[in-house]
């Protein structure tokens, strides 16, 4: 499923497709100002999105195989919840 089909289902309910692309685009944009500031977004059932800050380590150039350093960096993490692990499942 990309975007689109999103867009497409949300649309379902009775609205436009522009709204429905109003509505997720709106979502998405809420989760991101909410991790920019280091907050987490929760959703019961569904999973949480936070920020998760990783060390600098020291890697290898596949190509030479050198060592490299690899800067400490903030990157979007998600953990799904019960209910969305137990629908995979």
């Amino acid at each position: 499923m990309v975007k689109a089909d999103l867009i497409a289902k949300v649309a379902e309910i009775g609205i436009t497709k522009k709204q429905a692309g109003e509505v997720v685009n709106a979502f998405v944009d809420a989760i991101k100002d909410a991790l920019a500031k280091g907050d987490k977004v929760s959703l019961i059932g569904f999973g949480t999105f936070s920020v998760k800050e990783r060390a600098a380590r020291e890697g290898r150039n596949p190509r030479t195989g050198k060592k490299i350093k690899i800067a400490k960096k903030t990157v979007p993490t998600f953990k799904p919840g019960k209910e969305l692990k137990d629908s995979v499942a």
